[in-house]
């Protein structure tokens, strides 16, 4: 019997392991079936919270996201409204009995509120436009949001009225302005965004900030309800003046505009404390010769007077900042060493953790993101992201001290998925010996015994940073067969403001040293190897990429993807070229020719020997087609191995539809498994 039950259980036991790798591997068609938590929204007394559930619709190829309920327990989970059409911007009112929203109507975007002792809904708005910045008043009886107002485009000719019925081409487009077009978004019409209040009860919403500026950003009403702080660049040259804007308020009686910051520098996202008597917000005072700055948390008198830093001696970058229910101090979001985190913040500067891994709402690759709300108890929501799982909703409870994810979204795929295991990773620096972390995804069933492809995916920005937090794509690559190895080298945020800024009139500089350290430090760990190296990225880690293989022959083959082949050309064409100058290098490319030259891939394009796949979105306007095509033609006319993917339809953010992504990745395993292995000379 004894010989029996040993036999019975050996058999299970084995049958749970064959179970476990049996798994079959993540998918392209799984990124379909993928959800994520994004805005969760805490009730006022910590019960309850709100948030939106992303989702991907296979058949229209985009995401979609409706607002789902579900109390702090992880109880009660259940869809908020009826409604089919798209829900977001869920805000609760303070006494914590009705919820504002905006939703999709056959009209646009319009605001709803929900009340929650009865469960009903209803329309209150009929706009124009699109709100955003939604914000209860204290009193709960008016919302304030931000909305663009159309204004008329220039003429400049006259043109004859066109015979009837005649079917003339459309008529000139007439731009004067010096931003007028964005990716993703295309040709911005003329207007500017204005403040509107509207009766939380429904009626007409009233504009009450004027001028032809732009008021748009976070709104954050006095307690008496009498004013609604906000930022704006309301100087007479604000076009070229790009960077800056200060903090105002605007009487919500009679429209009067007050202006409480003058410093240079981007000042934002007001906030009044409880009783009045503050305002937090965020910025900095411009520094000359710095391609990045830690954005920190600014204090003063809700007059404007008695203006300090917190925490100035904190090399960290905030943002997301909130309140605590007695003003004693604020909750603050921030990136650390590749890991999105939750603070507290007093007023003296005392910095304390309190949560972890929040983010995963990139979903295609590991970058930073997410948000956190905080109830009056100090109870926190928040989306929480892992490298096994996108955004989950997180509770950090004030009594235990802990964070608990309450939600499961991806339970039914992920738990029968096979993924490949993340590993993060240290390693020094050949330049400087400064630390530089990344992180290494295996194969799922991997056999260390066994020698496998070695892809280096280069991150964008470069001001942004790779983390600890789930990625379809590189899930997708691991289960094609490749150990993917993706790093912050120097620029990347995460590491302080001096790491970031390095890159100042020096990029591509020694960043390319960081990247191709980390390979030979996987190379003596034993997971990489000489002979079986790959190297992609897009955007910045397309530049990366690009100067990469102008550098050496190390790799069987790469995958440039938009990328920034000629900084003169690309500065000038980008839908954001009046940012460069005196910010990434000293000028202007027609001041500074040789300079811009030095940093441009293309000039590196007669060394270039690897197997070059070129992809670009057909529709970028950040590194616009023609960007990918220098390097594309070069190749052609050097008779390097090359070829050109262009995606229709496709912003910068070739991943932003599903298919694009699913695309992107397998046009990217395709050509670097056309290039095994071979002899170099």
């Amino acid at each position: 019997m004894r010989i029996f039950l040993l036999r019975f259980m050996l058999f299970g036991m084995l049958g749970l392991l064959s179970a476990q790798t049996d798994k079959p591997a993540f998918s392209y068609l799984d990124v379909y079936g993928l959800q994520y938590v994004s805005d969760p929204q805490i009730s006022p007394d910590g019960q309850w919270v709100v948030y939106r559930r992303m989702g991907f619709d296979k058949l229209k190829d985009r995401s979609q996201g409706d607002l789902w309920m579900i109390k702090t327990d992880g109880t009660q989970h259940q869809k908020l409204t009826h409604r089919t059409g798209s829900e977001s911007s869920p805000r609760w009112s303070p006494q914590g009995d009705r919820l504002a929203f905006v939703s999709g109507t056959d009209q646009g975007a319009e605001l709803f509120i929900y009340w929650k002792d009865s469960g009903k809904t209803a329309r209150i708005s009929q706009l124009n436009g699109s709100p955003s910045s939604l914000v209860w008043s204290p009193d709960g009886a008016s919302l304030a949001f931000s909305m663009n107002v159309p204004a008329k485009a220039p003429v400049i000719a006259k043109m004859p009225a066109k015979p009837k019925g005649a079917k003339w081409a459309e008529p000139a487009r007439i731009t004067d302005r010096l931003y007028h077009e964005a990716d993703g978004r295309g040709y911005i019409k003329a207007g500017f965004n204005h403040i509107f209040t509207i009766p939380a009860a429904g009626g007409v919403a009233r504009q009450i900030s004027s001028g032809d500026f732009h008021h748009r950003g976070q709104l954050s009403w006095s307690p008496d309800g009498q004013r609604i702080y906000f930022s704006a660049n309301r100087k007479a040259d604000w076009e070229y003046d790009f960077r800056n804007s200060d903090i105002y308020t605007v009487s919500v009686s009679d429209g009067t505009i007050d202006q409480l910051t003058d410093r240079h520098g981007p000042d934002h996202s007001p906030l009044v404390s409880p009783d009045g008597s503050k305002v937090a917000y965020l910025g900095y005072g411009i520094k000359e010769k710095h391609t990045y700055q830690l954005t920190q948390l600014q204090l003063m008198d809700s007059d404007g007077n008695n203006k300090k830093t917190i925490g100035s001696d904190l090399d960290l970058s905030f943002y997301n900042v909130r309140w605590d229910s007695k003003g004693k101090g604020l909750y603050v979001a921030y990136d650390q060493n590749g890991n999105s985190k939750i603070g507290y913040l007093s007023l003296d500067g005392k910095l304390t953790e309190m949560a972890h891994s929040m983010g995963g709402t990139s979903i295609g690759r590991p970058y930073a993101g997410g948000s956190f709300s905080v109830a009056d108890n100090g109870s926190l929501a928040y989306n929480m992201s892992r490298p096994e799982f996108p955004a989950e909703l997180a509770i950090r409870n004030v009594k235990t001290k802990r964070s608990q994810k309450i939600t499961n979204l991806n339970q039914g795929l992920l738990d029968q998925r096979n993924l490949g295991k993340v590993e993060e990773i240290w390693y020094t620096s050949s330049v400087d010996q400064r630390k530089i972390q990344g992180w290494v995804v295996y194969p799922p069933n991997y056999d260390a015994t066994k020698k496998y492809p070695f892809m280096v995916e280069n991150h964008g920005g470069p001001i942004l940073n790779y983390g600890d937090r789930f990625s379809a794509e590189m899930q997708l690559y691991a289960t094609e067969g490749f150990i993917v190895f993706y790093p912050n080298p120097r620029g990347s945020t995460s590491y302080g403001e001096e790491f970031a800024n390095l890159l100042y009139n020096n990029y591509p500089g020694e960043d390319y040293n960081d990247v191709m350290d980390g390979v030979d430090h996987c190379i003596e760990k034993g997971i990489a190897h000489e002979d079986k190296l790959y190297v992609t990225g897009g955007s910045a880690g397309g530049i990366m990429t690009a100067w990469i293989i102008g550098k050496n022959d190390r790799f069987e083959s790469a995958v440039v993807a938009k990328p920034v082949m000629n900084w003169i050309s690309k500065t000038l064409v980008a839908d954001n070229y009046f940012y460069y100058a005196n910010t990434r290098y000293p000028g202007q490319p027609w001041e500074n020719v040789e300079n811009y030259w030095k940093f441009s891939p293309i000039s590196l394009v007669g060394n270039v020997n690897t197997p070059t796949m070129v992809m670009v979105g057909m529709n970028d306007l950040r590194t616009p087609p023609s960007e990918a095509k220098q390097l594309y033609h070069a190749l052609k006319l050097r008779k390097v191995e090359t070829v050109l993917v262009e995606i229709p339809g496709a912003s910068h953010g070739i991943a932003r539809k599903p298919s694009n992504l699913i695309s992107k990745i397998a046009h990217t395993v395709a050509w670097f498994k056309k290039y095994p292995e071979q002899e170099k000379e």
